[in-house]
């Protein structure tokens, strides 16, 4: 079983130090086999915000916690209009990665990362063709007993960012990218965005999405809140193929407690869902198989 937690939209330029440093206390404590931030690692591209979210991961990784990161359209200088169009992700390159399309193997899953951060398109994402092929190039040779993860900033679905029913935008280039998913059967797909939690079957939005589960993150430690959602991320637990279950830990004011705990088992080409927040967790407040 592979324990991943998954944050995103940490902004720092506008986020808490408290749950900033909250997070790296429980990420040491419960050590994941991975975690992953999936984009908008700074407010607005400042120097002093990416030497900041750089301070964060060399927290992590001075813990020993592996790590896959990529941007999100924040890590874009939005105001800066020469850098933004000369040099984009200079800053990110700089302070964070190279890789902007960062690839993890183990034994148990695969992960790709696709960079959807864009000059021209401001907040929105675009996926490109070169990036479809790379989705399927990297996948092709991954044995079938591994969960194939997927991790963008933007959201390669339409998805409810609201109380009622208004859906965000998906990635440009969506339906051609719901294609390369397929193609490469790719299992879970994570991203951020919106500040809001979230978590379906593809298959309940979109027919020929594939054998996908969509799950959204919300803002680990942004003091931009979006529909009253306190800050957020998710803790996950795959089981090779075909079983995950999904907690959302949750800022309280004070530290971070689980919240809502559901568990997932693929099948056929379709993931079903069961609540299991009534459940009692082990004794080690570790979530495991046990609880279905």
């Amino acid at each position: 079983m592979a324990r991943i937690a998954h944050l995103s939209d940490i902004h720092f330029g506008a986020n808490d130090p408290n749950i900033v440093a909250a997070t790296i206390d429980w990420l040491t404590e419960k050590r994941p086999d991975l975690v992953i931030i999936s984009g908008d690692l700074t407010q607005r591209a400042r120097e002093k915000q990416f030497q900041d979210a750089a301070d964060y991961l060399g927290a992590l990784r001075q813990n020993e916690l592996p790590l896959l990161v990529i941007p999100g359209n924040h890590d874009v200088p939005l105001y800066d209009v020469f850098r933004r169009f000369a040099s984009p992700l200079g800053r990110y390159k700089r302070y964070i990665a190279h890789d902007l399309c960062p690839w993890v193997e183990t034994d148990e899953v695969a992960v790709l990362g696709i960079n959807t951060a864009r000059s021209l398109t401001i907040k929105d994402g675009r996926i490109n063709e070169q990036q479809m092929q790379l989705i399927r190039q990297r996948f092709n040779n991954v044995t079938p007993d591994k969960t194939r993860i997927l991790v963008t900033h933007h959201p390669l679905f339409a998805l409810p960012i609201g109380r009622g029913n208004e859906l965000g935008e998906a990635a440009g280039r969506h339906q051609d990218a719901l294609q390369a998913i397929n193609d490469a059967g790719i299992h879970i797909s994570l991203a951020g965005h919106f500040h809001r939690t979230y978590a379906e079957a593809a298959r309940k939005m979109v027919a020929a999405a594939g054998p996908t589960l969509v799950i959204q993150a919300g803002t680990a430690t942004s003091t931009r809140l979006r529909n009253q959602e306190p800050q957020s991320f998710n803790w996950l637990h795959v089981q090779p193929g075909n079983q995950m279950e999904l907690q959302v830990i949750v800022w309280n004011g004070d530290d971070f407690q689980r919240a809502s705990h559901v568990g997932f088992v693929l099948e056929g080409d379709e993931w079903h869902s069961e609540n299991l927040s009534t459940q009692p967790m082990t004794t080690d407040d570790s979530l495991t198989a046990d609880h279905r």
